[in-house]
């Protein structure tokens, strides 16, 4: 097994001891592996999607004030048949977006979201 060295922020290392203590983890190296099998699983559904894809993409923004949503909306606007806009505690908001996409524009505009770094939560559940 390989060594890794990371370096996270306060934040990163509390909710790291908080999946550790959580989900009974003998220690952090474990609460690292089951974070990373959960982003491949997920990764992986979006590979696999294909055809028309339906489903609720849900996402929580880190700054209301930055609109690099908006843009992304604007740009996937075709795909987006409903969309929730609600303000949430520190500045952040929430977006629940009834989608209804071919499957490539779907993974394009989830990749779009996830390479911003801007969102703390991200998840599409297909119908």
């Amino acid at each position: 097994m390989g060594i890794v060295s990371i370096s996270l922020n306060d934040e990163s290392i509390e909710a790291l001891d908080d999946i550790q203590k959580k989900f009974g983890l003998k220690g952090r190296s474990e609460a690292v592996r089951r974070a990373i099998n959960a982003a491949k699983a997920e990764a992986q559904m979006i590979e696999e999607m294909e055809g028309e894809v339906e489903g609720i993409l849900i996402i929580v923004k880190k700054d209301h004030s930055d609109p690099w949503m908006n843009m992304i909306q604007a740009k996937h606007e075709n795909e987006i048949k409903t969309q929730l806009h609600s303000h949430l505690r520190d500045h952040k908001c929430l977006e629940v977006m009834v989608i209804s996409s071919e499957a490539g524009k779907l993974s394009s505009m989830l990749m779009e979201i996830h390479s911003t770094g801007k969102a703390d939560y991200v998840t599409f559940v297909k119908s």
